[in-house]
This record gives C-alpha cells, structure tokens and sequence, in this order.
C-alpha cells in the first residue's frame, strides 16, 4: 500500500513536470517564431477549420515542410498557401495547370462541394502537409500565442507543482508526528 503510493505521487510528480516543460516549449518556441513553432525544421501550423475534415480535424496542429521547389507540387498533395487577404489555408490540390514557372494549382478541402474560387501560385505556397497531425492542440496553441494565455500556461503548471510539493511536505510531517505519538504512547505505557 505504501508502496502504492510513494509510485502514485512520483507519477503525478513527473506528469505535472512534463507538462510545465510541454508548455514551456509551446510559449517559447510561439514566441520566438513570431507565432508558429519550428521542430526539427518541420513548422507547426493550427487548422482551425473543417474544410479538411475529416482527414485534419478542427483544432489540430499538422507539420508542414516549407521551402524546396513551390512548382514541384502534383494532384493528390495537400498543400499550405496564403490567400489574398494573408490568410494561410491547407488544401489538396485537385488540378495542375501549367508548366514551370506558370504553374497554378487549383486546390480544394477534403469536406468542401466545390474548388477553391482562385487558383493558387507557386509564390503563395508556404510548404507541404506533411501526414502528421495532433487533434485538438491546435487550440492550446492559440491560447498560447495571446499573452493572457502565455501567462496562464506557465504560470498554471508550475502552480500546481507548488501545491503537490506543499501537500507532499505536509504530509510527510503529518506521519512524522503520528510515529511520534505512537512512540511517546508506547514509552508511557
């Protein structure tokens, strides 16, 4: 039972440790992108429409390779491009038209009826979806890029650190003078 327990508090210990380091990263590395975190060259990006739906859920974040060849690109690949108004959308390229340089790329979300009403230039695309998508953390990073929730999820995690220590302290000097008491009880009798 003891045992048991000693497990459970380390296991909650490393949980509430690995989230304040998850956050941590989340924060800074926002921060420092100006907005959209870069791992291992790969640029973290929120959907935060169903038009991919339901390949790439509302709310995910997907990894997108950005660089290369914006004219490589062929029918079938989902691309991440910035519309008119510097808005980024992540599509499926449905048609190629031209050759080259004069490549236009005519896209389309998975859930939507129709194209897209404007073909899209190899100058607007910002890089590939690349097949890896995380449900719902797409939110979280929204959160985080405001500064109340750049804040927040610092603050929170390390909070609740403070709080599991604090209980851990006091209970552990609870037991101390339980053992106490059952000494003093027993040298009485």
């Amino acid at each position: 039972m003891v045992k048991a327990k000693v497990w459970i508090g380390r296991i909650v210990s490393f949980i509430l440790l690995i989230t304040l380091l998850f956050m941590l990263f989340i924060v800074i590395s926002s921060k420092a992108s100006g907005g959209e975190p870069t791992v291992f060259g790969y640029q973290l990006k929120t959907v935060l429409s169903g038009s991919m739906e339901p390949g790439i859920q509302t709310g995910s974040i997907i990894a997108i390779k950005p660089g290369g060849d914006m004219t490589r690109f062929e029918k079938g690949d989902v691309i991440t491009f910035m519309e008119s108004d510097d808005k980024l959308i992540t599509h499926r390229i449905a048609e190629v038209k031209g050759e080259g340089q004069k490549v236009q790329y005519i896209t389309k979300g998975d859930n939507n009826n129709a194209a897209d009403s404007n073909p899209v230039l190899p100058t607007n695309v910002v890089g590939e979806y690349k097949d890896f998508t995380i449900p719902y953390i797409g939110y979280v990073m929204n959160f985080a890029q405001s500064k109340e929730g750049a804040t927040l999820l610092l603050i929170l995690p390390g909070i609740l650190l403070l709080v599991y220590s604090g209980f851990t302290i006091w209970k552990a000097i609870r037991e101390i003078e339980d053992i106490k008491k059952d000494t003093s009880n027993k040298q009485l009798t």
